[in-house]
């Protein structure tokens, strides 16, 4: 068994894998990640590898606590990855968005492939059909768009995530609210017609926290899957040890 997990900037996502099925998520503060980390080590005592990638600022002696229990592996840039990287500045690239295009590279072969991660940034990761990966786009996201309203203006409140009534919001919370949601599914809709205009075997996978409730808006057909990064980082140690 594999335990994967995920340091966001936000929050910890973590998964127990045998082979490539999902055995359970778990979804946890930063503060707590020794913790839950033991508790799930206590209920799956046949876990064998602790697979880290991170993007957050958990320190590693949090996960090196657990080596006399199982191997501690962390994602770099040097892991061997399933992909040609074409990023102009390749050690800038994220672990997170490297994973998803691992992932993607691996499950859908000899296809077009754009990744979206809707979570604390929004990001396009593109891999060509012939496993290039070219790059993409970084955007804030909901919560960011939201919080960014109120930190730098005067006189516009914080709020929460609301599906808009309208794209004519007749009110300051309406008129936000329209602007986060339908602003994001307009970015996100007009990223995916330039890319459809000029690549076909096109498949497009959207993932993240906020990944379900854009899918419902979204005028394109997608592939929605919120813990895609956890079963790419399981797909790309794999890939690791097949290839050691």
């Amino acid at each position: 068994m594999v335990v994967t997990v995920d340091v966001g900037n936000t929050r910890i996502k973590a998964a127990v894998f045998e082979g490539n099925t999902v055995l359970e998520n778990f979804v946890f503060d930063k503060k707590e990640v020794e913790k839950k980390i033991e508790n799930i080590l206590k209920k799956f005592q046949n876990c064998s590898d602790l697979v880290v990638a991170s993007v957050g600022d958990v320190e590693k002696h949090s996960f090196m606590a657990f080596q006399n229990k199982l191997k501690i592996h962390f994602l770099t840039h040097d892991f061997p990855f399933p992909f040609i990287n074409k990023y102009a500045t390749p050690k800038t690239l994220g672990i997170d968005r490297m994973v998803l295009a691992a992932g993607a590279t691996l499950q859908y072969p000899k296809q077009n492939r754009l990744v979206i991660d809707a979570g604390t940034c929004i990001t396009c990761d593109f891999i060509d059909e012939f496993d290039n990966y070219l790059g993409g786009a970084i955007s804030p996201g909901m919560r960011l768009r939201y919080e960014s309203l109120h930190n730098y203006t005067a006189r516009l409140p914080l709020l929460t995530l609301e599906i808009p009534e309208s794209y004519i919001g007749n009110s300051t919370a309406e008129a936000i609210h329209s602007g986060v949601v339908n602003g994001l599914v307009y970015e996100i809709d007009g990223f995916i017609d330039e890319y459809r205009a000029n690549f076909t075997n096109f498949i497009i996978i959207l993932t993240g926290g906020d990944a379900d409730f854009l899918a419902k808006r979204l005028k394109n057909t997608i592939f929605a899957n919120s813990n895609f990064l956890l079963e790419s980082l399981n797909q790309t140690f794999q890939y690791k040890i097949d290839n050691d």
